[in-house]
């Protein structure tokens, strides 16, 4: 907010890089009409195979204003989304929190959505209490040193971990209405990656042991090499049918059966075309 910027190349605007109804997150998100999905560029992470790297890296994207910024969300819910989803949003926080103020005032009641990649203080969070209903986190890595390679971070695993139990205490597990519509809770997202370099049993144990077994858990079968993957051996390759499977397994031996209902047969099916 001084103006001074970080990793993240932010200092006092927020960037946009598009908005609109999505249809491809998780199906308690995505309803008959959409996630209204914002998404925000840069990051504060620095992943090598990330799949959106000219936003999240390369700064694709407009400046908006808090009445602009207000406007999308208030767009966003005439056309019927059933959330708000705040893409990449740790790094914009504040002007998240302005822009939210303001479309509240002028009629927003829909959820929001904090769609992250699982990198967040405990402080920050600590200030959305009350106002984030549905976190959905990436847990990307169980070891520090994986975390540090492809994503250059250090600490990852333990920011990680915190902030997962820290939204938990928030919101609880994803509750669903009749309707198979999301209205608040935890919704966790774990992407399988080649040579078990996610450390997938290590992640499923934990969100089984230290957060709940009820915890809703999306398994992305989605990895493909981009950006700078290909200059890393093991992440020069999608992953593998076994691959997956292994991970679906582990989770329902760790006590987690509340899978994204979309990753079964129709992941597996994309795996192997």
């Amino acid at each position: 907010m001084a103006g001074e910027s970080g990793n993240c190349r932010i200092t006092s605007q927020v960037l946009v890089s598009s908005y609109g109804p999505h249809f491809g997150e998780e199906s308690p998100l995505v309803g008959r009409h959409g996630s209204g999905t914002i998404f925000f560029t840069y990051c504060n992470l620095r992943c090598v195979f990330c799949q959106n790297y000219t936003i999240s890296q390369s700064g694709e994207g407009i400046a908006v204003s808090k009445e602009e910024l207000a406007r999308m969300m208030l767009l966003l819910q005439a056309k019927g989304c059933h959330n708000i989803n705040l893409v990449s949003p740790t790094h914009v926080v504040p002007y998240i929190l302005e822009a939210v103020e303001l479309a509240a005032s002028q009629g927003l009641v829909l959820p929001l959505v904090y769609n992250t990649g699982g990198y967040d203080s405990i402080e920050t969070l600590k200030l959305l209490d009350g106002i984030v209903d549905i976190y959905m986190p990436d847990m990307k890595y169980a070891d520090e040193k994986a975390a540090e390679q492809l994503s250059g971070i250090k600490d990852y695993p333990q920011a990680n971990r915190a902030a997962v139990k820290e939204m938990h205490r928030q919101v609880g597990d994803l509750q669903i209405d009749e309707f198979g519509i999301a209205h608040c809770g935890l919704l966790v997202r774990h992407l399988v990656l080649p040579n078990r370099l996610a450390g997938t049993e290590e992640v499923v144990r934990f969100l089984a042991e230290e957060v709940s077994t009820n915890t809703y858990l999306n398994v992305m079968a989605q990895y493909r090499p981009c950006h700078q993957a290909f200059d890393i051996p093991a992440l020069a390759r999608p992953i593998l049918t076994e691959e997956f499977s292994e991970a679906i397994n582990l989770a329902h031996l760790h006590g987690l059966h509340r899978l994204d209902k979309e990753n079964s047969s129709l992941r597996l099916k994309l795996i192997t075309e």
